[in-house]
């Protein structure tokens, strides 16, 4: 209902005449400003909303400690291996390998080997300690069987060349023409 405003004029027997009033926006501005500052405490409804908001954040940031790991469980406990048996040489020679991979992978003993081949001169401890563990891995690649045993040399005859004279360009081209392959097959 728009409102109307009555107004008289001058004169007590005039008639009653009616105005329409138009609203600015200044006015309208000035009655929000009015209403926000009248409203106190937070929005209609948002006690329900909210806790919805922050539950969702809050089971996202912190897990339950009770849910437990997600590691396997072995169901049939795996009987263990007799010593003397196969199985068992098998657990040892596993282990002797892993063992082997952790000498030779060990980085103090690397360090230590490459100051040897330089010429550097190490104390007795840490020689100590580099001998320990080469003869350590000596004795793994023995059980191993990556040990490699020297084999007896056989003896090279040496065939006196003549040297007379050095060898021309045309001299090793015509060599090299009368090359047997069949020579070097095996």
């Amino acid at each position: 209902m728009s409102r109307n405003k009555k107004s008289r004029k001058v004169g007590a027997e005039a008639s009653v005449a009616y105005s329409e009033r138009t609203v600015s926006q200044s006015e309208l501005d000035a009655r929000l400003r009015k209403k926000t500052k009248k409203r106190k405490g937070l929005k209609a409804g948002t006690r329900h909303s909210d806790a919805e908001v922050t539950g969702r954040s809050k089971s996202k940031q912190q897990k339950d400690p009770r849910l437990g790991s997600k590691k396997l469980i072995p169901l049939v406990v795996a009987p263990k291996a007799k010593p003397g048996t196969v199985a068992a040489k098998k657990e040892r020679r596993l282990s002797a390998e892993q063992e082997l991979d952790m000498l030779e992978n060990d980085a103090q003993l690397t360090t230590l080997l490459d100051r040897l081949d330089e010429g550097e001169k190490l104390g007795s401890g840490l020689q100590k300690y580099v001998d320990e563990k080469l003869d350590r891995i000596e004795r793994l690649m023995g059980q191993l069987g990556l040990l490699e045993e020297d084999e007896p040399e056989t003896e090279v005859v040496e065939v006196p060349v003549k040297r007379s004279k050095k060898k021309t360009d045309e001299d090793l081209l015509e060599q090299f023409a009368n090359l047997d392959m069949d020579d070097f097959k095996e």
